[in-house]
């Protein structure tokens, strides 16, 4: 009698075999775990292309938000008459700006340690999508402050405004920091040294992604939005919490230092 026997399955790095059994997923815990999810639900495979980080896993939660939220408030804006012009560029840039943000975020979330080249270049990517989102959000922030102050109104009288200002500081700062510890480890002590801080300026950009998400859900509760231009609040929460809900689950444990990376 011939015995045969069942060749193992190839295991491709930070990748969970199609075949492998759901539970060996729970009882082997990696750096790749997401905050939701099993182990490989949101990894980057090899040779696959870089676009396909935008909606993997949870991913495409997030483009069906950010689509919400573009529709729910440049409709109503773009079809109110008059168009004012220093007022509609404003929700336009910041709403562009925090498309180009959570792009940034999603096309470098799923990278690993073990497809350097891959790693590499999201992070690169990833770098000048945010510089750009900053300046969109500069750019729409001193629009505003103009436009108040071409009519004599008041700077800060909203949640929204103070959110606004605070966002962009911070936004600011957070890229100055990622800057710094990618591109001149020196100011660290090293590369050593920043690889050690890394940790802490994905906890600061999830904090700000949340802050950002803020600001763009109190705009619905601005006197001008509530009053002239009808926006569905319904829709710009739910925008809000689908692109969250696309983000945060898809977080890699070992990234934040909860897992060993």
């Amino acid at each position: 009698m011939t015995s045969t026997t069942t060749p193992s399955l190839p295991r491709l790095p930070d990748e969970i075999h199609p075949h492998q059994e759901e539970s060996d997923t729970h009882q082997q815990p990696n750096e790749n775990e997401p905050l939701l999810g099993r182990p490989g639900d949101a990894i980057q495979r090899p040779n696959a292309p870089m676009y396909r980080n935008l909606y993997l896993g949870t991913g495409i939660l997030s483009q069906t938000g950010l689509l919400l939220l573009l529709l729910s408030i440049l409709i109503p804006l773009l079809t109110h008459h008059p168009l004012l012009p220093l007022l509609v560029p404003h929700p336009i840039l910041q709403l562009t700006g925090l498309l180009v943000a959570t792009e940034a975020i999603l096309l470098l979330q799923p990278t690993t340690k073990s497809l350097p080249l891959a790693k590499t270049r999201a992070a690169k990517f990833h770098a000048w999508l945010h510089l750009l989102s900053f300046l969109l959000f500069l750019s729409g922030t001193v629009i505003i402050e103009t436009n108040k102050h071409a009519n004599k109104l008041p700077h800060f009288h909203s949640v929204h405004a103070y959110l606004g200002v605070a966002t962009v500081s911070l936004l600011g700062l957070q890229y100055l920091f990622g800057f710094t510890i990618y591109v001149t480890p020196s100011v660290w002590g090293g590369e050593e040294k920043a690889k050690k801080v890394w940790k802490w300026h994905r906890y600061l950009g999830y904090g700000v992604l949340l802050m950002i998400l803020a600001t763009t859900g109190s705009a619905a509760w601005t006197d001008y939005v509530k009053g002239q231009l009808g926006v569905s609040r319904v829709g710009v929460v739910l925008g809000v919490v689908l692109v969250a809900g696309g983000v945060f689950p898809r977080i890699q444990l070992g990234k934040l230092g909860l897992r060993e990376y």
